[in-house]
């Protein structure tokens, strides 16, 4: 079975049935660093549920670097942390590895050939007088929104399985359809947080913590903290005392990476609501890039890459998109590596179980605003297109292909529907 790429934060289960001898842990070279994650960062397709179980297969079972049990609170902590669930393990599993030269190695080799792929991807579009009447550009829309979907369908039925988070989720849409904006979206998680703690915090029963291997010292570890609130806050002040369009994408893009709670594809509506309106990048590029990104291997948040390059700037559009990249995943790695040595103690706290369950319905209803509008209203024009997005899910949801396969049918059959409605 093909896997699909859904961005529901959950570990996969360990096989059983194979003999397993746990390993102990070493440290390691940078350079088997480097050569294992640039090699899974060309061959993991299917989003964070597929790439956590290469690394388990890899690091867990094959190369033994990591024990069964450290691996399965690593994970746990990404679960429980906003930003990229399989980005944030590369970086740690990198930093267990190889320290501080690790992570970061493994971080870069892993995300690198998607990166390159989305970037050259921008030089395609840009190089176009217009992306708006192509046909497969179109076709790429419609992929995009059979992909949220299918995503956004996983997360209602493992995020939302009670009448209360389905009712924070059903609120969440209805306040982004009604008001939208990227502060919008952050009020929203708050109040979501909120809410689950209010609602959960009698009934939450956080799970048995277990010591796992430290990989970083306290100290450091506050310093990563404070270094994400400090620009969190300080990059918007910057942003808005400044006329530099470099600073305003980094905080853009870092705003973004800070508040995606739930899974990968909520950093869809985050993104857009930051460069479209600001008129850096038009819908239907926007949503073509996005349907590009299903279609390569690595995280999801390269897409960011794409974007930051198609931003007009006064650096070449590789640089933007260095930019936008770094941007995009500097939040997920202070975290990571801030939170990891605290772990244990945060995995026991009632009030964060109880709210990360708000939070999380929350971002189910921020992702369903965002399916309706833009991606909905913008690309669906007629009848060719419903059926091209809706065979486009029934192949993701029942037939279990590889998303990289219906993008690339998606754009085909784009091109087809607009010849046809040329003709007519």
């Amino acid at each position: 079975m093909a896997p699909t790429r859904e961005h529901d934060k959950a570990l996969p289960p360990a096989d059983a049935s194979a003999p397993h001898k746990e390993p102990t842990p070493s440290k390691g070279t940078l350079a088997e660093v480097i050569g294992a994650f640039l090699r899974l960062g060309c061959i993991s397709f299917g989003g964070p549920v597929a790439h956590l179980g290469y690394f388990h297969a890899e690091f867990v079972r094959k190369r033994r670097w990591i024990s069964e049990q450290a691996f399965a609170d690593l994970i746990a902590l990404c679960q429980f942390l906003p930003g990229p669930a399989s980005s944030q393990a590369v970086f740690a599993l990198g930093q267990m590895r190889a320290g501080f030269a690790g992570a970061m190695a493994a971080s870069l080799c892993f995300m690198l050939p998607s990166a390159i792929l989305m970037v050259a991807f921008a030089y395609g579009v840009s190089s176009m007088t217009t992306v708006e009447g192509a046909g497969w550009v179109h076709g790429l829309k419609l992929a995009a929104v059979a992909v949220v979907a299918h995503a956004l369908w996983s997360m209602w039925l493992k995020l939302c399985p009670d009448f209360p988070r389905r009712a924070l989720a059903i609120a969440a849409a209805a306040a982004l359809l009604l008001a939208p904006g990227a502060w919008m979206q952050v009020a929203v998680i708050a109040a979501g947080a909120l809410a689950g703690w209010c609602i959960f915090r009698r009934v939450v029963h956080p799970p048995a913590t277990d010591t796992h291997e430290a990989i970083g010292g306290h100290r450091a570890a506050i310093a990563a903290l404070l270094l994400f609130g400090l620009l969190l806050v300080g990059a918007p002040l910057l942003a808005a005392s400044t006329a530099s369009r470099e600073v305003s994408i980094f905080d853009a893009f870092y705003r973004s990476g800070s508040l995606v709670f739930g899974g990968g594809h909520v950093v869809l509506p985050l993104l857009r609501a930051e460069v479209v309106p600001n008129g850096w990048v038009g819908d239907d590029a926007f949503l073509a890039g996005y349907g590009a990104a299903q279609a390569v291997p690595g995280p999801l948040f390269t897409f960011a890459g794409y974007l930051g390059a198609m931003i007009e700037t006064s650096w070449p559009r590789w640089v933007g998109g260095a930019l936008a990249l770094v941007a995009i995943f500097l939040p997920a790695w202070l975290l990571i590596g801030g939170a990891l040595p605290f772990w244990h103690q945060l995995r026991a706290r009632v009030w964060a179980q109880s709210a990360l369950r708000g939070a999380n319905a929350a971002v189910v209803g921020i992702l369903a605003a965002a399916l309706y509008a833009p991606m909905i209203t913008d690309s669906i024009r007629g009848a060719g297109d419903v059926v091209v997005t809706v065979g486009a899910f029934a192949l993701l949801q029942f037939a279990r292909v590889p998303p990289w396969a219906v993008v690339a049918l998606a754009a085909v059959a784009g091109q087809w529907v607009l010849a046809a409605r040329l003709g007519a």
